[in-house]
């Protein structure tokens, strides 16, 4: 022993002195008696601890006197206070003792005895089990690795234990008890590390954080000194605390990947493993984890890159900066592209299989690692394309919008990096076979990421895919009419003037998309996009984008005309152009009235036809800013009328069939009204129309009555022929007792323009039946209780009475006696006298 670097023989005074004192207090260990044992403890306490003692000395009494009865104190001692004496003089002999490892074949078969047991029948209170973990923890610490050795399984099985206690702080000395048996026993220990994995595995979603960071931590050294096999058990474990809500826990994951990868025996199996953990840890929300993670992956990177020097020579020696780089980002470094390079054909299945998880979270960590990995392999991500867009086909639809956003930036990725002869190709033929709002969103963002230099050659072919009935007329969805939209948006942004040579193919989706009855949330989107395109081909707006496409756009929508119905698009699509167009379609007046004039036969769909004519009503209300801009529009007056409007005025069966004539009365009013209809074209269409308006006086139609009134009025100012005169004036009659005020009025209003038109003595002489019965029917409309119907039939009387005073004042004499509106008789008595005729003379 004296021998031994450190070693005291036992002549040594101090020795010897202190072994008399320890050994007083050594037998009384036996004691049955609690107290005298406690005493007994008590003098070894005041012996050993309470007085300062060199630790060849403290080591030499403790491992010849003491060690051996203080480890059976702490076995079977049944008082509590006992052993955690006995506890306390163990630990202060280990600690401050100069040879520890002296203690092992005590105290190892002492602890595994008291901590290995099943719950319930080792150590009993949580304080105790937690200080002979701790001292377990100082031998592991204190004691050399071949010494410890021989005590490995006592060693880890009382680990084990130690992991599945209920006591958190005891699970939290477990860990680092086996952090430390691994790191002591670097070469033996895997020998016994896998019985340590499923304890661990138990423990790493523990409710106390602390718990969980423990864990990871031991988990970390136990799988870089043990066997590297168990690494599989923990990597799903490990990958859901990569979604724990506390950082310091997320920051364990990383720090333990990164030792891994920089340190792990055979690491290299397992880099496709590994570095989806450390990348995910970039896109940490708290920035020191995230600055932790980029730390250790350039630190990996490297040292790959020094490894690996020689296969990456030419890489390393011929530096090449790319061409064209993703604003914004910042280019990896080569070992760090390399290692995602070299494994991304094993990282990128299970990858795809993630992010279509049912979890949310999972999907939102797989999104994001996606758009990491794209990054680091560029365009070698070409030999992975249809994988890649399957998953992103279906993953751009889902509900989280932060899975959708990743998945679109992703795809712009490509867009930077993958040539557009690959990834246009294989989108497009997507697209052509099963049109989906998720293959446009992808194709948009593909787009938006492509330079414009590399995207020109394909912008011709792009434009007519997007222009295709079958993908342009696909679906009336909002959310499909969206993502087309931004594929036009795309293009105009990325190629700027060069969309000049694709414009018409563009304007013509922006004008499909316009006309869906379904785009109104979509208005101003639209809008901006016209306008965008006609900015880079330095247009005035979107006006200035019809007028360059105006005669094209027409012959595009009439191609089909003649097989329109109320469900064809095309047919929506014209109402747009004509509608939108402004001035320009006053340019395509012969394309536009071709295209009336043949849909509006009255064997066509009624539904179809309401439709046009509708469209034709709100390009007559402001005429010179629309179809008449060119003031052309007059060449066309005859067409429109007798072969347009004239047909559909003719009575047919149906609530559809009265809207038509609802819509073409419109139409005439707005032409009078606008005053294109001159007096000398309807003196030309007045045999035509007359009639039919007429007829249209007893339509169910307030707003025809009134109109088909106003309409009437304005050809007798025009003065009719006299054959038409006597078959009007029932019908206005009629009127006078509408239910409508004001088409009373305006009836009233034809009347008098009925009678200016009686100006010779020819009309007067054949008509002085029709004109006598008139008096009789005005006469009892003055007793109208609306005061304003009363002066409007007053003035007709005034205007006609001068044609048969005579019979007029017999009507009136009949009335007077009868006590009918003395008041306006004599009104007219006094203006039929004004004009020199005398009722005495009657």
């Amino acid at each position: 022993m004296a021998d031994e670097p450190g070693a005291i023989g036992d002549h040594h005074p101090r020795v010897a002195e202190v072994s008399q004192a320890v050994s007083r207090h050594l037998d009384r260990l036996q004691d049955g008696s609690r107290q005298s044992r406690l005493q007994a403890l008590a003098g070894l306490r005041a012996a050993v601890l309470e007085r300062p003692l060199p630790p060849p000395v403290l080591q030499e009494v403790f491992a010849k006197e003491m060690l051996r009865p203080l480890a059976r104190c702490l076995v079977a001692d049944p008082a509590e206070r006992c052993r955690e004496l006995a506890l306390e003089l163990t630990r202060h002999g280990v600690s401050q003792g100069s040879r520890p490892e002296q203690a092992l074949p005590f105290l190892v078969p002492a602890l595994a005895q008291r901590l290995g047991l099943p719950p319930g029948e080792g150590e009993p209170c949580e304080e105790l089990r937690l200080g002979l973990l701790q001292l377990l923890s100082l031998l592991l610490q204190a004691c050399r690795g071949d010494a410890l050795a021989p005590y490995l399984p006592e060693l880890v099985r009382a680990l084990r234990s130690a992991l599945l206690d209920p006591y958190p702080q005891a699970k939290r000395e477990g860990c680092a008890g086996a952090a430390a048996c691994a790191k002591a026993m670097p070469d033996t220990f895997h020998m016994q590390s896998e019985s340590l994995i499923n304890p661990l595995m138990q423990a790493i979603s523990h409710q106390h954080y602390r718990v969980r960071v423990a864990v990871i931590q031991a988990t970390g050294a136990v799988i870089q000194y043990g066997n590297v096999k168990s690494l599989d058990d923990v990597l799903s474990h490990l990958a859901q605390r990569c979604f724990d809500e506390i950082p310091q826990v997320r920051e364990a994951v990383t720090s333990v990947t990164g030792e891994w990868l920089l340190h792990l025996r055979d690491r290299y199996s397992y880099f496709h493993k590994l570095i989806p953990l450390l990348l995910s840890g970039l896109t940490d929300e708290i920035h020191e984890n995230k600055e932790l993670a980029l730390t250790y992956w350039k630190k990996v990177g490297s040292q790959w890159e020094k490894e690996n020097e020689t296969d990456i020579k030419d890489k390393l020696d011929f530096y090449v900066v790319p061409s064209y780089y993703p604003p914004g980002l910042t280019r990896p470094d080569l070992g760090c592209r390399e290692l995602v390079i070299r494994n991304i054909f094993k990282i990128l299945p299970g990858l795809c299989h993630d992010i279509t998880d049912w979890v949310e979270g999972t999907r939102i960590k797989a999104s994001q690692l996606l758009v990491i990995l794209l990054q680091h392999v560029e365009d070698h991500i070409t030999q992975h394309m249809e994988l890649l867009l399957r998953t992103l086909y279906r993953v751009c639809s889902d509900e989280e919008s932060n899975v959708t956003r990743n998945c679109v930036n992703a795809a712009e990725l490509i867009g930077a990096f993958v040539s557009p002869a690959v990834s246009l190709k294989l989108i497009t033929s997507d697209l052509k076979k099963v049109p989906m709002p998720s293959y446009l969103m992808v194709l948009a963002a593909v787009i938006r990421g492509s330079p414009r230099k590399v995207l020109q050659p394909h912008l011709v072919y792009l434009a007519s895919t997007l222009d295709c009935p079958e993908i342009r007329q696909r679906s009336e969805e909002v959310f499909y009419m969206e993502q087309l939209l931004c594929c036009v948006e795309a293009l105009i942004d990325v190629c700027q003037e060069d969309c000049k040579e694709v414009s018409l193919q563009l304007t013509k989706v922006l004008v499909t998309i316009t006309a869906i009855p379904t785009s109104g949330p979509l208005h101003v989107k639209l809008e901006e996009a016209m306008d965008a395109l006609a900015q880079v081909q330095h247009l005035e707006g979107a006006v200035g984008l019809y007028q360059q496409h105006i005669s094209q756009l027409m012959e595009w929508v009439s191609l089909t005309h003649e097989r329109w119905t109320c469900f064809s698009p095309e047919l929506l699509q014209f109402d747009v152009i004509a509608t939108h167009s402004g001035p320009m379609i006053g340019k395509a007046l012969q394309d536009f009235i071709l295209i009336l004039k043949t849909c509006l036969q009255t064997s066509r769909d009624p539904r179809m036809r309401l439709k046009l004519f509708s469209t034709l009503s709100q390009l007559l209300q402001k005429p010179n800013e629309t179809v008449n801009s060119q003031g052309q529009f007059c060449n066309y007056l005859e067409i429109l009328i007798k072969d347009i409007l004239a047909p559909n005025l003719q009575w047919q069966a149906g609530r559809t069939a009265a809207a038509i004539r609802t819509t073409a009365v419109s139409c005439l009013w707005a032409l009078i009204y606008s005053e294109l209809l001159s007096p000398e074209e309807m003196l030309k269409v007045e045999d035509v129309l007359m009639p039919k308006i007429v007829a249209t006086l007893e339509e169910d139609s307030k707003m025809t009555r009134l109109m088909s009134c106003r309409i009437i009025s304005i050809f007798l100012d025009g003065c009719v022929k006299q054959f038409e005169l006597s078959k009007i004036y029932p019908e206005l009659l009629k009127r006078l007792d509408d239910s409508s005020h004001e088409v009373r009025l305006a009836a009233a209003n034809a009347l008098l323009s009925w009678f200016k038109c009686i100006n010779n003595d020819e009309k007067k002489a054949l008509l002085k039946t029709n004109i006598e019965f008139l008096y009789q029917e005005l006469l009892v409309h003055l007793d109208d209780p609306d005061q304003n119907i009363q002066s409007a039939v007053l003035d007709i009387l005034k205007e006609g009475g001068v044609l048969y005073p005579d019979s007029l004042a017999k009507e009136i004499e009949a009335v007077v006696r009868k006590h009918r509106s003395p008041a306006y008789c004599d009104q007219l008595l006094l203006h039929i006298e004004s004009t020199g005729w005398r009722y005495s003379e009657s």
